[in-house]
């Protein structure tokens, strides 16, 4: 999800360098790298789109309700900010009922390096596409080395050739995922940059994405959710991965333009990668470790600030 156009005031500098933008970033997407592992831990049988979903619906309830801003602002803006926000709400709905099944068909680690692989690149395209920003030889760099980064990671079993056949499905389902997170990144740090309040904005959006997905979830037994395993399930991705992640995103937006946000939360496969072998005891070759130092190297370009005065570009 902020970018620049022509027509539109820049992106005001960060008073506090690193903590201005890319920190609150980073640490909503340390709690993003914890989905896969939480949804892991959901009820045997659970519908893997319905998990994401009702994370999504309890979520976005939550972000909009305490949103300062939120019921007035598709008043306060023009007829296009109003399409913008539609079309966010639509991409935002499509993330969950595109990943979780690519988790459900890839596993954790195959999917959200996809996902969040394909991200930056997605936001980048579309950002230089629309008019928006173009992007910097920096932000390819940096790019680059984290998808260098993640692709290792990922593909470490199959360079050791203990990896089974990738699910092409699974595949197409992550890289959709990828597209609705730049998509939605996109229109939102547009809608940001052009005055509005980023608590509002993601309040909206993820209030309106949260009303889309119900009747997906009221389609599907929902017995699940009355389990204890269920409750605690959705309640976590509820509070930490959309209502508290999703306001430092927010946050992050202010001042980070949504190449550079989407290239930023490559962290989250690290993240996630760690998790998998800490808590559901996977293994990473050699390979994958090499790969999350690489990764670490692009963030390391998209963070630190650089120039005169310390100055990100």
């Amino acid at each position: 999800m902020p970018n620049r156009t022509t027509s539109l005031p820049p992106a005001r500098p960060a008073p506090t360098g690193l903590l201005g933008g890319p920190a609150p970033i980073l640490a909503s997407a340390v709690l993003w790298g914890t989905t896969g592992t939480a949804s892991a831990l959901a009820p045997a049988g659970a519908p893997a789109a319905a998990i994401g979903c009702a994370g999504l619906a309890l979520g976005g309830l939550l972000l909009f309700l305490t949103s300062r801003g939120a019921r007035s602002l598709p008043a306060g803006c023009t007829r296009g900010e109003r399409r913008l926000l539609v079309l966010g709400a639509l991409a935002v709905a499509a993330y969950p009922v595109t990943f979780y099944p690519a988790v459900a068909r890839t596993g954790v680690a195959v999917a959200t390096v996809i996902a969040l692989g394909s991200a930056p690149v997605f936001a980048g395209l579309l950002s230089w596409a629309t008019g928006q920003t173009r992007p910097t030889s920096r932000w390819a760099a940096a790019t680059a080395a984290a998808v260098l980064g993640c692709v290792l990671l990922v593909l470490g079993p199959e360079l050791t050739g203990t990896a089974a056949p990738l699910d092409l499905t699974g595949v197409a389902l992550a890289a959709c995922a990828g597209l609705s997170y730049a998509a939605y990144s996109l229109i939102g740090g547009r809608l940001i940059v052009r005055g509005h309040s980023s608590d509002a904005v993601m309040g909206v959006l993820f209030g309106a994405a949260g009303l889309l997905v119900v009747p997906l979830l009221l389609s599907v037994d929902p017995r699940w959710l009355g389990t204890a395993r269920g409750a605690a399930v959705t309640t976590y991705l509820a509070l930490f991965t959309v209502y508290l992640a999703y306001r430092l995103f927010g946050h992050g937006l202010r001042r980070t333009p949504a190449s550079v946000a989407t290239s930023l939360t490559l962290a989250e496969p690290a993240v996630a990668a760690v998790l998998g072998v800490a808590v559901l005891g996977e293994r990473l070759p050699a390979a994958s470790w090499c790969g999350l130092g690489v990764l670490a190297v692009g963030l390391v370009l998209l963070t630190v600030p650089v120039g005169a005065g310390g100055r990100r570009p």
